[in-house]
């Protein structure tokens, strides 16, 4: 009886695929090889870009544009410039962010208002109004504050209390000037980036914290910041590479030592424009490409325990618990 079933069933037939066409994908597909064809073409054929003027030799017995003493001197500059104002843009954001979250009133105001306001300039007026900042003092130093007003109070005209003073048009001037500009302006960004990151985390893990006996410091610097890096480290990397490119502001300080300044010195020149043009972007390329990568493996070193993979490794993790630790990792792989 059940070999007469069984032969009386109808097998199903094979299931006969068909695979989906995307003609809208291989039209774009052409589309974008013939114009990587043309663009390749100008690259190669147009004697305009000039690439011996760029890479062998822009003048008799020098080098070419990009690898001459005084542009590699304002590539250094352009680093050491990156580095300083994301220095002071971390650590003063990181300090308005903690003052936005207070619960200080007066605190949550100034930080408002320092956010509010070096969001609000463009960063190249900051660099021209920083670059011209000594029109205010001629002197700026340490000291008792409102040391000439005290002095007249008790008939003292001449009474001077600052223990250091510099002539302002020797400090606010050049490498400073431009630092300032760029690292006070970024502090109000990182501000924001480092605030979402701590609002990102769940407010009774900070509760918990406290319940076992740790202070505020403590659970900001153990609990809430190492957790928070991954929200904070992605934009943080966008704000590294924007700050590379902003440096080229620095040039209306005006800094001297900075990349696109020593470029536009060779354009003014030779009168050769384009090709110190091309140098500027594949210098600012390179540097850029750099950081990308370097982004990218930050990034995933603060993102371990995330996603699917870290979903994935927590269950098996979970699972070698229920099972007495019999499970490993390796032959969960397996």
């Amino acid at each position: 009886m059940s070999e007469q079933t069984e032969t009386a069933r109808a097998r199903p037939e094979p299931i006969r695929a068909v695979p989906v066409r995307h003609p809208g994908r291989w039209l774009t597909i052409a589309v974008l090889g013939v114009l990587t064809a043309m663009f390749l073409h100008v690259l190669l054929t147009n004697e305009q870009f000039r690439w011996s003027f760029i890479f062998l030799s822009y003048e008799p017995g020098k080098r070419g544009v990009m690898f001459t003493e005084p542009v590699l001197a304002g590539l250094r500059g352009t680093l050491l410039l990156t580095v300083w104002s994301m220095l002071i843009g971390i650590v003063l954001g990181v300090i308005i962010a903690i003052m936005r979250l207070s619960d200080n009133p007066i605190l949550r105001a100034v930080a408002f208002g320092y956010t509010w306001f070096f969001r609000a300039v463009p960063r190249l007026v900051l660099c021209v109004l920083f670059g011209n900042l000594n029109i205010l003092w001629d002197r700026i130093g340490f000291g008792l504050p409102f040391d000439q007003q005290i002095g007249r109070l008790f008939g003292i005209d001449d009474l001077n209390a600052q223990f250091y003073s510099i002539r302002a048009s020797d400090l606010l001037a050049g490498f400073v000037a431009g630092m300032l500009a760029l690292g006070l302006s970024e502090a109000a960004y990182m501000a924001e980036i480092v605030r979402a990151g701590i609002q990102s985390i769940d407010p009774g893990q900070s509760e918990a914290a406290v319940a076992l006996g740790l202070s505020r410091s403590q659970v900001l610097r153990r609990v809430v910041l190492p957790q928070a890096m991954r929200v904070i480290v992605p934009p943080t990397g966008n704000e590294v590479i924007a700050m590379v490119k902003d440096t080229s502001l620095v040039a209306f300080v005006p800094l001297s030592i900075e990349l696109f300044f020593q470029l536009n010195a060779i354009k003014a020149r030779t009168f050769v424009v384009f090709p110190v043009l091309v140098a500027a972007v594949i210098w600012y390329l390179i540097i850029c490409t750099v950081l990308m990568a370097a982004q990218f493996f930050v990034e995933r070193h603060f993102s371990k325990g995330y996603g699917a993979t870290g979903r994935a490794r927590q269950r098996l993790r979970d699972i070698q618990v229920e099972q007495g630790g019999r499970i490993t990792p390796e032959s969960g792989a397996t």
